[in-house]
């Protein structure tokens, strides 16, 4: 298979075919607010694509309509994923078709908890996660146990549904006699454990746990979310890995508690393709998946993710990650995980902005004063790559590329047929 081209700025045109260069194709991309990192990296990216799979999240739904007769004449199976219109998209996502056992059950409840956007800045004792995790896994095991077909509106009617309060000092709950039952079928049944392990709660514990739960999944599940999962057609993460796919996600720039969930769909990207890598005689993916995520650092962690990145490559994964500053990086990951992500990304890519910290880390891997940096001229960028001098350039100006005219010039006459 022929390895794609990757554009990151003017005359710095690389090949992705990391046995020839060395390199993995994780990129870094830093770069403030309207810097052109759409225009500059993620458009050239669908560009150049032609031969691998994609990932790609964007916050302007005109990208999609413009790009996918593109794809389709490539040859792509084209998805359409839209969180903000569901109903726009083509498509739709459920956490619960990626079940298969114990672990997967308190991955996908672990994942839900630590997606609310408070969480990641505050410095609350694990306890508190934990026991609410203890809960949701005992509501998804038993809706998977007890129902056919089960989707995560399932789950989360079932939660919706229960309400507990005091008995003897004691908690007693609507769905007590339910799980006393499946105790006696079987007292080591993982629901009834999770059960357990919540039910033990002192009042005043288990009701502050159940009400932060309660924050977290309204914040995150809105009703246009919960009518998505229950769509017909869903993302089969195989299809990525098997064939040529492009898969378009649809989030908001303004929506904290939407970019949770769909930090919360990468991870399941991430994992699945993991596993689906492992299962093959080779080790890796039979069709290159790059993923191309904007506004990376925003809504919450990806859960794992640093320690997914350090062996993207041997799985043929790779990522863009496209922020506003290391900052952002670090006050959403910590110190020590952001610095493994970004050691894990051989090109990194500096756009300009208003961030210290981020000027300092790159006046010193570039090695000149720190105004040179801060008061870097609008257009320039500057380029790192692992084993190379770093280059200062211009960013690329896709309005001179022939191919981007042509589906500009498409794209425009379709608006003006249906007005």
């Amino acid at each position: 298979m022929m390895a794609d081209k990757v554009i990151l700025g003017e005359n710095c045109v690389y090949s992705s075919d990391c046995e020839k260069t060395g390199l993995n194709n994780n990129i870094l991309v830093c770069g403030s607010s309207g810097c052109g990192k759409t225009m500059s990296i993620s458009e050239p990216r669908l560009l150049a694509t032609s031969n691998s799979s994609l990932v790609a999240t964007v916050t302007k739904r005109r990208i999609v309509n413009k790009y996918k007769s593109l794809f389709i004449e490539r040859g792509y199976d084209v998805q359409d994923l839209d969180f903000v219109n569901p109903r726009r998209g083509d498509i739709g996502y459920d956490p619960l078709d990626y079940v298969s056992s114990y672990q997967d059950i308190t991955y996908l409840a672990e994942g839900v908890v630590k997606a609310n956007p408070r969480k990641e800045k505050s410095s609350a004792d694990p306890y508190w996660d934990e026991a609410a995790t203890s809960l949701l896994s005992a509501e998804i095991a038993y809706t998977l146990m007890t129902k056919d077909n089960a989707s995560f509106t399932d789950v989360l009617k079932m939660h919706d549904s229960l309400n507990f309060e005091e008995y003897g000092g004691q908690i007693q709950t609507s769905y007590d006699e339910k799980f006393e039952f499946l105790a006696e079928k079987d007292p080591t049944c993982f629901a009834v454990s999770c059960w357990k392990s919540f039910h033990q709660l002192p009042i005043k514990t288990a009701a502050c746990v159940f009400g932060t739960l309660n924050t977290t999944i309204d914040t995150i599940f809105s009703p246009e979310l919960r009518k998505m999962m229950s769509m017909s057609r869903k993302v089969n993460f195989c299809d990525l890995a098997s064939k040529k796919t492009v898969l378009f996600v649809t989030t908001s720039p303004v929506n904290p508690s939407l970019n949770c969930f769909v930090n919360m769909f990468y991870g399941h990207v991430f994992k699945q393709l993991f596993e689906f890598a492992e299962n093959q005689v080779t080790g890796t993916l039979p069709v290159p998946v790059h993923v191309l995520c904007d506004d990376f650092a925003t809504g919450s962690r990806i859960l794992n993710f640093p320690e997914y990145i350090s062996i993207f490559r041997e799985k043929k994964i790779s990522v863009t990650l496209l922020l506003q500053s290391e900052s952002q990086l670090e006050s959403m990951y910590g110190s020590d995980q952001a610095t493994t992500i970004i050691n894990n990304c051989d090109t990194y890519l500096y756009m300009g902005g208003m961030d210290l910290r981020t000027a300092q880390n790159v006046s010193l891997r570039l090695n000149v004063p720190l105004d040179e940096v801060l008061y870097m001229p609008i257009g320039q960028e500057i380029l790192f790559r692992r084993g190379q001098r770093p280059i200062v350039t211009r960013r690329y100006d896709i309005n001179k590329n022939p191919l981007y005219k042509q589906i500009t010039e498409q794209y425009e006459q379709s608006l003006n047929v249906v007005r």
